[in-house]
């Protein structure tokens, strides 16, 4: 399950491809990645993987359709409807809490807001100019009353010109408006959606050796979100011989959950994080500024402590997965850092995407080994950390 993202899906598909050439050119373990394959009802876009002598079916759960309808919104309707969200999330107590839980991520979040702002105060001053226009060549009421329409024109451009990196704006604006109404329920379409996805999951119990659900990004909690509801009309699911393990990457749930108004997602989250036939594995860096790694997500989302080591947290060490100079070049772009862990790990000794997606181990069988090796002393978490 994707993130906030408009692109077409068969965009992963080819991403998951050039990726697994270079885990086969750098393990030396042969990957197939076979053809992708859209779902009759465009809810899904599927290909087949196989490597040594495992076959794997990955299926992308689309909402790249969602994403569009919201995603770049009208100046106008960004500008009113960003003004009322920090006016709530601020008289709310939310922004101290998301600073305290995630001072890297809100500093990005702020920023970016911030530097809307600035192009909505710099558009106006340019629009301004127009006052030097000599009154005896336009009236001066004409002038004035042109102001605003001239502001709008060029806010629309400073906004394209920077919807893209390295600031990505109108992105991460539009992202937050999403997430927050999300939390107030607001978004009746990504709920049918999750309704869709969760028929999907449950359909495929019985039909494969395991089934495992993968939330990149915002679908962090859309991912439990929608094991959820499958747990609330089969709470026996995962219980009757085909194990289910939940893995988030680039975890960004307090983002929603810290929100007063998200009483259901936190429910949700509660209810996964105690369904202890679901395995959990939560794959976090230090280098993604878009994604929250403090604590675990519950602590961080003001719910009480989960039992030890739900979620499994693996921590992987972005020197040890993108070599030096190619690090130094991405640094700064978020996105590309925030895409990381989905992609091919340079050294073979650290985690690897596609070989953690297409090894012969069970992906349930690892987290239960992880889980052990956390539950030892200090020294041998620190193995598992690095790896």
């Amino acid at each position: 399950m994707p993130g906030f993202d408009p692109r077409q899906p068969e965009t992963y598909w080819g991403l998951f491809r050039r990726e697994a050439r270079l885990t086969t050119k750098r393990r030396g373990t042969p990957i197939t990645v076979g053809d992708p394959v859209r779902s009759a009802d465009g809810l899904r876009l599927e290909w087949r993987l196989e490597s040594a002598g495992v076959e794997t079916r990955y299926t992308l759960l689309r909402w790249d359709d969602i994403v569009r309808a919201r995603f770049p919104r009208s100046n106008w309707r960004r500008m009113i409807e960003t003004a009322s969200l920090w006016r709530r999330l601020s008289r709310s107590g939310y922004l101290r809490a998301f600073k305290r839980e995630a001072r890297r991520f809100h500093r990005v979040i702020t920023g970016i807001h911030l530097i809307y702002a600035f192009l909505i105060l710099l558009s106006l001053a340019l629009a301004s100019l127009l006052l030097l226009v000599p009154a005896d060549l336009v009236p001066r009421p004409l002038v004035v009353a042109a102001i605003p329409a001239a502001a709008y024109v060029i806010l629309s451009g400073l906004m394209q010109l920077t919807r893209g990196k390295p600031f990505f704006v109108a992105h991460l604006v539009d992202d937050t408006a999403f997430t927050h109404a999300h939390a107030k329920g607001k978004t009746p379409e990504m709920e049918a959606r999750l309704d869709a996805f969760a028929r999907e999951i449950r359909a495929a119990e019985g039909k494969f050796s395991e089934i495992v659900v993968i939330g990149h990004s915002s679908s962090s909690f859309f991912g439990f979100e929608a094991l959820d509801r499958v747990l609330m009309d089969d709470p026996d699911f995962g219980q009757r011989g085909t194990p289910v393990s939940f893995v988030t990457i680039g975890s960004v749930i307090p983002w929603i959950t810290l929100d007063a108004n998200a009483a259901s997602t936190r429910a949700a989250l509660a209810r996964v994080a105690a369904a202890s036939a679901i395995g959990w594995l939560d794959i976090r860096t230090k280098w993604d500024w878009l994604s929250i790694y403090k604590r675990d997500p519950l602590s961080g989302s003001g719910l009480p402590s989960p039992r030890a080591h739900r979620p499994i947290e693996l921590y992987v060490r972005m020197p040890d997965f993108v070599e030096a100079r190619t690090l130094f070049r991405r640094r700064f772009n978020l996105f590309q850092m925030h895409f990381q862990l989905l992609m091919s790990s340079h050294s073979p000794h650290t985690f690897d995407y596609i070989s953690f997606v297409t090894g012969p181990e069970p992906i349930h069988e690892l987290i239960q080994s992880w889980r052990s090796i956390k539950a030892q002393p200090m020294g041998r978490e620190k193995e598992v950390d690095a790896w």
